[in-house]
């Protein structure tokens, strides 16, 4: 496995965390954690998806790390729960 592997692989594991954390009650969908590992995850993945010149994936990661970006902008409450 090459470092870029890595780097990916954390990327879907943020995502993955912050839905299993939503799924089993212990993060809201609006928090700030939520939010910045969706962002965090997303961009990552984005970056590789361009790099790679992988439209689909492109889309569908560069259009998440943008709504939960959107969302930290407007605010996410401070409360985890």
């Amino acid at each position: 496995m090459t470092l870029l592997d890595f780097i990916e692989i954390g990327g879907s594991l943020m995502i993955l965390a912050a839905f299993a954390a939503a799924q089993l009650g212990r993060l809201d969908l609006r928090s700030r954690t939520y939010l910045i590992l969706n962002l965090a995850g997303s961009a990552v993945l984005a970056v590789i998806a361009l790099d790679q010149r992988s439209w689909g994936f492109l889309l569908l990661e560069g259009t998440w790390a943008i709504v939960s970006g959107l969302s930290l902008l407007r605010g996410a409450p401070a409360a985890e729960h």
